[in-house]
């Protein structure tokens, strides 16, 4: 499966981005899907999942409240809605794939990765 990421870009604090990550691949609606992040200097950090349906997510308390993640499987893909952005939220952002159940905040335990989209927050 390949991931395409897009989105981000620059934003005053307080404003609003929306990711999307399209994902090729005939059994998308069957994987976990998730966004990560990765500041400089940083690791990489789990920010949401969702299962298949939507019927499951997790969030980072970092991101709860403020962003939602959602997919649509006749496209092939998801999305992650940012609110009230902070400058603490600027990093790169990805897009990863996992064939097997549970929504792990481990990124080793992704499967595929997008390219990364920037996402910069001015104060």
């Amino acid at each position: 499966v390949q991931l395409q990421a897009s989105g981000g870009g620059l934003m005053q604090a307080g404003g609003s981005l929306r990711l999307s990550c399209v994902a090729s691949g005939r059994t998308f609606s069957s994987y976990i899907m998730a966004w990560f992040r990765q500041a400089p200097g940083k690791e990489r950090e789990f920010v949401a999942a969702m299962n298949w349906d939507g019927g499951t997510r997790g969030y980072s308390e970092s991101v709860k409240g403020r962003f939602t993640m959602s997919r649509l499987n006749a496209r092939n893909a998801v999305y992650l809605q940012m609110n009230s952005l902070k400058p603490e939220d600027t990093a790169v952002y990805y897009c990863a794939a996992r064939w097997f159940n549970g929504l792990p905040y481990n990124p080793n335990d992704y499967d595929a990765w997008g390219q990364g989209t920037q996402v910069t927050v001015s104060s």
